[in-house]
């Protein structure tokens, strides 16, 4: 195993590790254990009694952050020509259709968000095999694929995320900057959990909400008492 370096120890020997934090007290620690000289994601990862295998237990969903994440969020826009105006008005950084799905299909994946029209998933469909292993496959459950192209950029570029849960029952997602003030991160992540209780499958049997953990890049996680939400 490597060894911590000081900063690490330093970090690792505020956080008690048999204790389990509420939200405000992680939300306050996570920005006093970052010790990265860049501006760190803080990031929750939420492990859910759900067995992800199964259709009727798949956990996934789209939460507006109240403060945003704190990133600049890239978003190309394949769209027809008639909608490449709204599109740019709206904010997004590419905007285009043939050039775009050529670049995709030579490894371009400079992006975070890809948002589409329906008309034109056709073209997307085979380009499946470079977006869908980075998560980048436009949605019509996440409004990523939709006839009003400028609200889906606007709500992305405002702090729209969407989630799921990967084949081990968790959802990793970000929640705010290390920069943020403490209370904002608290509620960024408040949202995300209670939006995570909302979806909760009916075939899903036992505790719902197994553990959360907060955690800035590099930093320890920090255990999230979720009732304290």
């Amino acid at each position: 195993m490597a060894k911590l370096t000081k900063k690490q120890k330093e970090a690792a020997s505020k956080i008690e590790k048999s204790k389990v934090y509420s939200l405000d007290e992680a939300a306050s620690l996570v920005k006093e254990v970052n010790y990265t000289k860049f501006d760190a994601s803080v990031d929750l990862a939420v492990r859910l009694g759900v067995d992800p295998r199964k259709a009727n237990q798949m956990v996934r969903g789209v939460v507006t952050l109240p403060h945003g994440t704190g990133k600049d969020v890239k978003v190309l826009a394949l769209v027809t020509p008639d909608k490449e105006a709204e599109a740019k008005e709206a904010g997004a950084d590419y905007v285009g259709l043939d050039e775009y799905i050529n670049k995709i299909k030579g490894g371009w994946t400079d992006i975070d968000v890809i948002i589409t029209m329906p008309s034109i998933m056709g073209k997307i469909g085979p380009l499946g095999r470079v977006l869908g292993p980075r998560g980048l496959m436009p949605n019509p459950k996440t409004g990523t694929v939709t006839m009003d192209v400028a609200k889906a950029v606007n709500e992305v570029k405002a702090g729209k995320i969407d989630f799921k849960v990967d084949r081990y029952g968790i959802i990793h997602a970000s929640v705010g900057k290390a920069s943020f003030e403490a209370s904002k991160i608290r509620e960024n992540a408040a949202e995300l959990i209670n939006t995570l209780m909302k979806l909760k499958p009916t075939a899903a049997k036992g505790t719902y909400v197994k553990s959360v953990y907060m955690s800035s890049t590099m930093s320890p996680a920090i255990a999230v008492d979720a009732k304290s939400v």
